[in-house]
């Protein structure tokens, strides 16, 4: 006779899955974060440095939405000066001819106006590769500025446009300069927050399967052309909002500021930082600052003439390129990466000879 008994009941208790929060609260969340630190160091360093750290932000969504454009769809720019000057003079006129806008309006139709200008741009380039991509961009960059000299009356000329952004509220006794830094970087993470999440998505997914093979990537259902000049587009509103935030900080838009020179080194910082990463961005911004500021320190101690001393900061800038390259082939970021790999490597060796 045999008994049958019943299969034992599972007594475990579900495992419960963990909870997390969406994407965009936690991009928030450290941009929040890392507002606070940077309003802690405008508040221990004096208006000099606060300048320098001003000047950082708009560099690093400058230099972001070129990441964005080079490193994440493959699309080489050599005039992201370009919409940096379409974002600068966009302010000062705004400023100058409709002054009762608030700063934030003045920001966003600056972002705008670049975007304008990248999808134009990215339409027109969506078919070109390589050197014949580089060389039309390159064009934009060295043509714009020129426009200034065509119409001298309505965009200053030479010289530029000047002006001045009273956004401090009155009762705040915070210095003029800071403030402006805070805004900066309030502008720029809030940017970078929207960067950040376009390329965790879909669409960041689109731009890399266009940038490692576009036949695959029109195979499995992207239509790379529009996926090119959307990123042109993010890329471009990245930039006018940089130039709008340069405008505003300096308080003045010149086409001396917005020369070729400008998008090379912006191409560079990109790849100094480490192509396609965003913490590469912010390593590129504060290269791009500290480096020049490093070579023209060094110039006054060496009682250089005016004229090396106006190249010595792309040759600095370029030798310090070189080695990184050679050194980190994935640049400064890459760099990192590397090296928290090897320190990771003997903790995970103990752990396993620990288990076995």
């Amino acid at each position: 006779m045999t008994v049958r008994t019943k299969p034992a009941e599972a007594t475990a208790t579900p495992v419960k899955q963990r909870r997390t929060l969406p994407p965009l609260l936690v991009h928030a969340l450290a941009a929040l974060a890392a507002l606070v630190v940077v309003v802690l160091l405008t508040l221990v360093t004096d208006e000099f440095t606060n300048l320098r750290i001003a000047t950082i932000g708009y560099y690093l969504i400058a230099v972001a939405g070129l990441t964005l454009l080079t490193g994440l769809t493959g699309q080489v720019s050599l005039g992201h000066g370009a919409f940096m000057f379409i974002g600068a003079y966009t302010v000062a006129l705004l400023v100058k001819h409709v002054p009762s806008l608030p700063l934030w309006a003045d920001l966003l139709l600056a972002s705008a106006a670049g975007g304008l200008a990248g999808l134009l741009a990215g339409a027109a380039a969506a078919r070109l590769r390589g050197p014949y991509l580089a060389g039309a961009t390159l064009a934009l960059a060295v043509g714009l500025p020129a426009l200034t000299r065509k119409f001298p009356d309505f965009l200053g000329g030479s010289n530029g446009l000047s002006f001045t952004v009273h956004s401090r509220p009155n009762g705040i006794g915070v210095p003029e300069l800071r403030w402006q830094t805070w805004i900066v970087w309030l502008s720029v993470l809030l940017a970078l927050v929207l960067v950040v999440n376009i390329v965790r998505g879909r669409l960041g997914r689109d731009f890399r399967a266009v940038r490692d093979d576009e036949v695959a990537a029109a195979l499995s259902g992207i239509a790379v052309g529009r996926t090119k000049i959307l990123a042109f587009l993010v890329s471009a509103v990245c930039g006018g909002l940089a130039g709008g935030l340069q405008a505003f900080l300096l308080g003045t838009a010149a086409p001396g500021s917005f020369t070729p020179a400008l998008s090379l080194s912006l191409l560079a910082a990109v790849v100094l930082g480490g192509l396609g990463s965003l913490w590469g961005a912010l390593w590129g911004a504060v290269a791009l600052v500290y480096f020049q500021a490093w070579s023209e320190d060094l110039a006054d101690v060496l009682h250089l003439n005016t004229d090396v001393a106006n190249n010595l900061p792309l040759a600095v800038y370029g030798v310090i390129l070189i080695v990184v390259v050679l050194a980190f082939p994935r640049g400064i970021q890459g760099g990192f990466s590397k090296l928290r790999g090897l320190l990771r490597r003997p903790a995970e060796k103990k752990e396993n000879h620990e288990n076995h």
